[in-house]
């Protein structure tokens, strides 16, 4: 086993660091950088073009034989994912290579989506501000899920790129650097990792964030530890109103190889009731008012799609087709909550995460909803973007007074997510 404290403790320098998310482009500036200044040990080289021609970059530090495969900036509303494979690379140049350890760090999977993000990153790092700015893909497109076979779709570029990388580099772990909007730290694996749940957990409460110990985005996978779950064999529990499968995802490719994968999630805003794992005295009925909820803000929200003008289909379409998206998977979801959950015993965090989403969703589309009707002109139009705006302020109300979401600073929402890399790996090791 290594030395793990050696490898962790410089991270407290980041409390010195500005407290800003870099895009694709200035994260690559500063890999050329760390490259040049480093020539022994680092290599920067294109790996892959987007769909739209934009450049995958892929930083190697060290040449051992055992490879670790870095993924940031898989969602593109997630902009830690991208800092932290910058942030680790100094942290692993602070220090003497570990002997017998490569790691290769994917700068961003998703530039494309991330450029459609990028005007929230130039201003204050403010909730209306993100939501103003906000874009993320359809389920189809977003790299890390492969089509089913046989479904008559290609993968996309940026997925070809990554599975081309796996079967390049053959690691032993895959680290997927994910960031929710609002809640709590948890991490995915596709098989148990011995030692890392109680090492995450310490790390988390570290960096002042709580874990998500009944997950929505992991209902129905088992849960070993607080805060980890264990992805699902095909047709194994999960959600069946989601289209994700984690079977069909570049997570589950790697496993050919004996990889373990770790998808890390660390929170933008928090909120500690996801944390909090006791009965909750009412759960049926609060799920029921979630679902109600969500139900409703989607109806009301796909009735002004029609609204936004036929000359931003073209300019804007991965905007319009996740709005469309989220609204059709929507009702689907509030009626899974009522059909399979809504009888079982509910946690605080479980009917937490409900209402997280109840507000999320709706926020989202109703803020995608503003930059398509932008320019929008007439009665109609003007109709459609005061419902909208409605919609954001009474989301973001409920997100900052009912549930008490709070900003973690970037500084602790990267020290984290680098102790989680660097922790999984000394675990496997």
């Amino acid at each position: 086993m290594t030395d793990t404290g050696r490898w962790i403790r410089p991270l407290r320098t980041l409390d010195t660091r500005p407290a800003r998310y870099p895009t694709p482009a200035q994260a690559e500036s500063a890999a050329r950088r760390l490259a040049l200044r480093h020539p022994d040990r680092c290599r920067l080289r294109e790996v892959g073009r987007s769909r739209a021609g934009r450049p995958l970059m892929l930083l190697s530090v060290d040449r051992g034989p055992r490879a670790v495969l870095v993924v940031g900036g898989p969602h593109p509303n997630e902009p830690i994912g991208t800092a932290g494979t910058v942030r680790l690379a100094e942290v692993l140049l602070e220090r003497p290579a570990c002997p017998g350890l490569s790691w290769h760090l994917l700068l961003c999977l998703d530039p494309d989506g991330a450029a459609l993000n990028a005007g929230w990153l130039d201003g204050p790092l403010t909730m209306r501000r993100h939501y103003e700015h906000f874009f993320r893909p359809s389920f189809e497109e977003q790299p890390e899920l492969l089509p089913a076979p046989g479904c008559g779709r290609p993968p996309m570029p940026e997925s070809l790129a990554l599975t081309g990388l796996i079967d390049e580099l053959r690691p032993f772990l895959q680290c997927s650097l994910h960031g929710v909007d609002f809640g709590g730290a948890f991490v995915q694996l596709t098989r148990p990792v011995r030692g890392l749940a109680g090492r995450f957990a310490r790390s988390a409460e570290r960096a002042g964030v709580p874990l998500d110990v009944d997950s929505y985005d992991a209902i129905g996978w088992a849960s070993p530890d607080p805060g980890t779950y264990l992805m699902p064999a095909p047709g194994a529990g999960g959600s069946r109103a989601l289209p994700d499968e984690p079977e069909l995802s570049t997570w589950s490719y790697a496993a050919r190889y004996g990889a373990v994968s770790a998808v890390l999630e660390v929170p933008m805003w928090a909120v500690d009731a996801v944390g909090d794992a006791r009965p909750h005295p009412a759960g049926a009925q609060a799920l029921a008012v979630a679902a109600r909820d969500l139900t409703a803000r989607t109806e009301e929200l796909a009735a002004l799609l029609p609204s936004v003008p036929a000359h931003r289909h073209e300019a804007y379409g991965p905007l319009l087709r996740t709005a469309g998206s989220s609204l059709a998977v929507a009702p689907r979801v509030a009626e899974e909550w009522l059909d399979r959950w809504g009888a079982e015993p509910l946690t605080a965090s479980r009917v937490t995460t409900a209402g997280l989403v109840a507000a999320r969703v709706p926020l989202r589309v109703a803020s995608i909803l503003l930059r398509l009707l932008a320019d929008a002109r007439g009665p109609a139009a003007e109709a459609a973007r005061d419902r909208a705006r409605a919609v954001v302020t009474d989301c973001l109300d409920r997100l900052r007074h009912r549930f008490g979401a709070r900003w973690v600073p970037v500084q602790e929402q990267l020290a984290h997510q680098t102790r989680a890399v660097l922790t999984t790996a000394d675990c496997l090791r």
